[in-house]
């Protein structure tokens, strides 16, 4: 450690240099990170959907429509040729319309009158597209140019289009939030005027890095991409205030700069990696996730709180004595000074807010588990053109989500069989299958190739059944179960998928991970708290404060009767863990220290009134890394994590304050027993409580 320290000190402005250099190489390699918006292909591989779009992808060469694209004031001769042109678009792969089921030569009033109102209403004509992965941009510029602004388009490739498009906006439109933020929390409980940029420099450094690293992945998902820099930035800024604090603190006593730097260096570099070990354990948890999309932010976070711990450590030093004359111009007394007297006012109001939590706990956790919940991206943003040609188009053309079925191909009897109960499954409003389209008496030879490939591949025959509902709900998933239970009757292997049925599967995936990630959390960090007070009763408690914030927390959405997106509800539940727990451990440990010379009251008024500021300052850039997401997102999934953040830090922050004191002080003699350093022993305490009452007398 003295070999590090000295080599860091001495080394200061080639440490500086070194890291601007990696900071500036990562900015580059951050633009080259392909960014997934597809949410289905975090799926596992075992998955029904998973397995029938890979089956579909080998046997057919046509995919499942992904955008529904709508043009008013048509004709239908009209419509058949802005088909042609849509399908010219770069991107499209195919476009399915009304001539692909029926002859459009025929006048309009001998169609069957449900065929033609699929595809064609009021002179508006509707297309079923499918658009090439990563083209989704290009394709749909290209279509508003020949749909104009009164047409529509609408669909998961329309959604990812729009969420590329928004996605670095937003991020920059967060940080643009977030950072003045932190820098008047910082200015006004600090000591230099500089300071705080240097604090933001060294997170940020990190941040880029980290950011640019994911190169190493091929790919991340775009939540990781929209939260995990302010995420990162909000959790790990603590790290840099511990060791610039320190290095004041020393340079009190120690005239040489790079001595008071190497020993806060030293101070720093083992309570700060505890600090960091919780969050890292907190966030490991997600890894363990069925579900890829834990463990694509899971990864990040992890990778992005080590990278914030060794800029910490290593980079912040050493531009701290690069910048030591300027600190030094720019200290300020501090605008919020240490209040010494709210200790008492914690300690007064103990008990109510102790009985408080008590009747708040069980019924908060009962609810938090059962709010309605969504599986995919939520609603699209009302204001934004997708919400709005969404709305359009499903007021004229009503929803439609297909679900595509693959069974094995060669009895057209039994298929014929299966086609017809699928259509009599509730919100089923189409089932496109050989049999129903052309007929099971005609053979596939007196057709065109190109019409049976729609239907047939070599080995699996292709049903899309159209259903009324949305892409996921109650609705939804039923008719996804349905049709699984009718293949199931015909065909022992059946396969389906399309969005309701990737989102049905997702469903049950990630709510299979939700024990088994809570628990793991739990675990971790249970493990490293019992490590670092050496204590029985100590680590429960801190764990039992954190639990009962996240559980009112995630019961806010039941009680107001508000849909939650479940991948929030999950993620916050490790995030908030692993984020919030230092405010606990900062506050027991300075306990456990003041406990061996104090009573516990004392203890406990004396610990809040020091640290007090330290947990608002950490809490306050936490929960305004949560607002400035839930601000400036336009996706759902993002504003919920964003809203989660904000008000999951706001009620830790409460809690440790309100709760844990409390809680210190009722569990004393135990935590005193079962705590391998010992407080104050017995005796003497009894001692001294008869010596302060005779005194007193």
């Amino acid at each position: 450690m003295d070999r590090l320290t000295k080599w860091i000190t001495e080394h200061a402005k080639l440490i500086v240099i070194v890291f601007l250099i990696i900071s500036l190489i990562c900015a580059g390699l951050f633009f080259t990170v392909k960014v997934n918006y597809d949410m289905t292909q975090y799926l596992p591989e075992d998955a029904q959907s998973t397995v029938a779009l890979k089956l579909m992808t080998e046997e057919f060469s046509s995919a499942v429509p992904n955008a529904r694209v709508m043009m008013p004031e048509l004709t239908i001769t009209e419509a058949a040729e802005v088909k042609q042109k849509i399908a010219a678009c770069p991107g499209v792969m195919e476009v399915m319309w009304l001539d692909d089921m029926a002859d459009i030569r025929t006048p309009e009033e001998m169609l069957d009158k449900a065929l033609l109102n699929q595809y064609y209403k009021d002179s508006t004509a509707i297309y079923d597209v499918v658009i090439e992965p990563d083209m989704e941009v290009k394709a749909t510029n290209a279509i508003y140019k020949i749909i104009g602004e009164e047409g529509g388009i609408s669909g998961m490739a329309a959604n990812i289009a729009y969420s590329r498009n928004q996605i670095m906006t937003e991020v920059m439109g967060a940080a643009s939030i977030l950072l003045p933020t932190i820098i008047v929390v910082l200015l006004l409980t600090t000591n230099s005027w500089i300071s705080p940029l240097l604090f933001l420099c060294t997170i940020g450094v990190a941040v880029i890095i980290n950011m640019g690293t994911n190169v190493i992945f091929g790919s991340i998902s775009y939540i990781t991409q929209s939260v995990s820099p302010i995420l990162q930035l909000a959790v790990s800024l603590d790290y840099a205030i511990f060791l610039l604090s320190s290095f004041e603190r020393f340079r009190k006593t120690e005239k040489d700069v790079k001595i008071a730097m190497q020993l806060a260096i030293k101070e720093s570099f083992v309570s700060i990696a505890a600090s960091a070990a919780t969050t890292v354990l907190g966030f490991l948890a997600l890894v363990f996730m069925r579900f890829g999309i834990g463990s694509d932010l899971g990864l990040n976070l992890v990778k992005g709180v080590a990278l914030s711990y060794i800029s910490a450590v290593v980079f912040l030093p050493a531009l701290a004595l690069c910048c030591v004359k300027l600190l030094d111009k720019t200290t300020h007394k501090r605008i919020i000074p240490e209040i010494k007297k709210l200790g008492n006012v914690f300690i007064k109001i103990r008990i109510p807010a102790l009985i408080l939590v008590a009747l708040l706990v069980v019924p908060c956790f009962m609810a938090q588990s059962r709010s309605d919940f969504f599986y995919g991206n939520g609603a699209p943003a009302p204001e934004s053109r997708y919400g709005k040609d969404t709305i359009k188009i499903n007021e004229k053309f009503g929803e439609n989500t297909p679900i595509v079925l693959l069974v094995p191909k060669g009895d057209i009897g039994r298929e014929a069989q299966m086609s017809e109960k699928l259509q009599e499954i509730p919100h089923v409003t189409a089932v496109m299958s050989y049999t129903s389209t052309v007929g099971s008496s005609i053979p596939t030879e007196f057709l065109s190739p190109e019409l049976v490939k729609n239907f047939y591949s070599d080995n699996y025959s292709r049903i899309i059944i159209n259903t009324d509902t949305g892409e996921e709900g109650g609705h939804a998933f039923d008719v996804v179960e349905d049709v699984r239970a009718v293949a199931s009757e015909f065909y022992e292997e059946n396969y389906s998928c399309g969005m309701s049925a990737n989102l049905y599967d997702m469903k049950y995936v990630v709510q299979g991970d939700t024990n088994l990630v809570n628990g793991l959390a739990i675990v971790f960090i249970l493990l490293t708290l019992l490590i670092s007070f050496k204590s029985l009763t100590l680590p429960v408690i801190l764990i039992f404060v954190i639990e009962s914030a996240i559980w009112i927390n995630l019961s806010t959405p039941y009680f107001t009767n508000t849909p939650l997106v479940y991948l929030g509800y999950l993620v916050i539940n490790t995030v908030q863990l692993g984020a919030t727990i230092d405010y606990a451990i900062l506050l027991t440990d300075g306990y456990v220290v003041r406990r061996k010379s104090m009573y516990s009251i004392e203890a406990v008024k004396g610990t809040i009134n020091d640290n007090i500021i330290s947990i608002i300052t950490s809490g306050l850039i936490l929960s305004a890394a949560g607002l400035s997401l839930k601000m400036t997102s336009s996706m759902e999934i993002v504003k919920e994590l964003g809203l989660l953040l904000f008000r999951g830090t706001l009620l830790s922050m409460a809690l440790v304050l309100l709760a844990l004191p409390a809680l210190l002080i009722l569990f004393d003699r135990p935590t005193a027993r079962l705590t391998k350093t010992p407080f104050i022993l017995k005796e003497r305490e009894k001692k001294s409580k008869k010596a302060g009452k005779s005194g007193e007398a």
